[in-house]
Formats: C-alpha cells, structure tokens, sequence
C-alpha cells in the first residue's frame, strides 16, 4: 500500500494528475456495478466464519474478486488450505497472461514502479488500460499507456473493493443472504461488458466458451465447488491447445 502511495506522490500535478483524475471518472461506470457483488463477496464471508478484520486482509492481499469468492464457495471448516491455494493458483492463473501482455507496455519503467502496478492490476483496469492506450495511439499502443490513467483505475477499484467487501459483513449480518436480492447478478454482468469491449470473434473466446461448458456440467454433475476447479482448468487447458494450434 506503501508502494501505491509513493506512485500517486511520482504523477505531478499537471497532466499526470489529470489523467489520474480520468482514471477515476471512467472507473465509475464499473464502481456502480462492482458494488454490489463486494457487498456480496463480504456477506458470504461472514457467513463462513470471517471477521470483520479478516476480511479486508483477504480482498486487500488477495486482489482478485473470482479467486475470493472461488475460495468461498469451498470453504470447510477447519479450511483445506492445500486445497484452497490450488483453486487460487488456477482462478489467478490468467494473470500471469496479463501482465505478459501489459509487459511491453511498461519495460520502461523502474521495477518498483512495474511491480507495483502488476501487484493492483485487475482484470478492470487491464481491460480498461490497454483498450485506452489502442485509443490513444492506434499506430503504437505499447507508447499510448498512460500511467496516470491506469493509477486513477487501480486507486478507484482497490479502495471501493476493500471497502465495500468490509461494509458486506455489516450488511450480511443484517439482511441475512442478500444474493435474494439479485445482487450476485452484477459479477457476471460486468465481466460480460468487459468481454464485449475486448471481443474479437468466437475463435478467440474458445478457451472462455469451454471454461463455461466445463463449469456448468461439473457444477451439474459433481459435488458443490468442484466445477470451480474444473472450469479453471478445462480453461487454462483449451488456452494452451488453441494457441498451440495457432502457431
């Protein structure tokens, strides 16, 4: 958190400074719809046991909302932990893909500045950040990256995250199960606009497409929370096959 700070104080109060204000009004339209589901991620916490300290260490460290609520969905008591650290290896697995892509990106950068940007990247901000740079400069997008911008993103989603996790264990002591509320509805609903923002025909969604018939039949056919696991690899599994096949 440190680090995240000392890379606000970097951005001068100029352009950078404007464009971390960019960031944050642009990640507003996703705020309203990430929302939420952290209020549900933080009530379905509670429910397993977590404390109201436990869980912004969970969402704060872990940065990742569908490894978080991939973790959930099995959590035993007392908790798997080998278990629980293989589902959250494979559900995170895609960032090692993105920052492979967002690497050329920032080469330039000093490591400090590179890790921490790796470390609050999100699948939001890694969407919102490269469709910005391509818009910024078509003809070179790898120059077009604004730091300032993706800072703003990072900042608005990490806070709202955090925090709004946090009030989900006030509000699921309260409402009791507030999925009844179809509030559970806003995680896919957002990763579905991410998807079509970034959608570049049904061949390159085949890895997506598997992942989901996979799930779907697991989650039918299997014990409760498998089809997590099962989903995770029939994903990573098609990704690897296809891109083979490609080249």
């Amino acid at each position: 958190m440190f680090a995240f700070k000392n890379t606000i104080k970097d951005l001068n109060y100029s352009s950078d400074f404007k464009e971390f204000l960019r960031g944050v009004k642009v990640s507003i339209p996703v705020l309203l719809g990430i929302i939420p589901f952290a209020l549900v991620l933080g009530a379905q916490a509670s429910h397993k046991g977590f404390s109201i300290l436990e869980v912004p260490l969970l969402t704060g460290l872990n940065f990742a909302g569908g490894s978080e609520f991939a973790i959930l969905e099995v959590w035993s008591n007392p908790p798997n932990i080998l278990f629980l650290m293989l589902i959250t290896f494979l559900v995170n697995s895609r960032h090692l893909l993105m920052g492979a892509t967002i690497a050329p990106f920032i080469r330039h950068l000093p490591n400090r500045k590179a890790l921490t940007m790796l470390f609050f990247m999100c699948d939001e901000s890694w969407a919102m950040s490269l469709t910005d740079a391509q818009k910024r400069n078509p003809q070179n997008p790898y120059q077009g990256l604004s730091l300032g911008f993706y800072t703003g993103l990072c900042f608005a989603l990490y806070v709202m995250w955090v925090v709004f996790t946090t009030l989900g264990v006030g509000i699921g002591s309260i409402l009791g199960d507030i999925t009844k509320f179809g509030f559970d509805m806003a995680f896919p609903a957002v990763f579905l606009v991410l998807l079509r923002g970034m959608w570049k025909g049904f061949k390159a969604a085949g890895p997506w497409l598997v992942s989901l018939l996979a799930a779907a039949l697991a989650y039918k056919f299997l014990p409760q929370g498998w089809y997590v696991l099962v989903g995770a690899i029939s994903g990573i599994a098609s990704a690897f096959f296809l891109i083979g096949d490609e080249k």
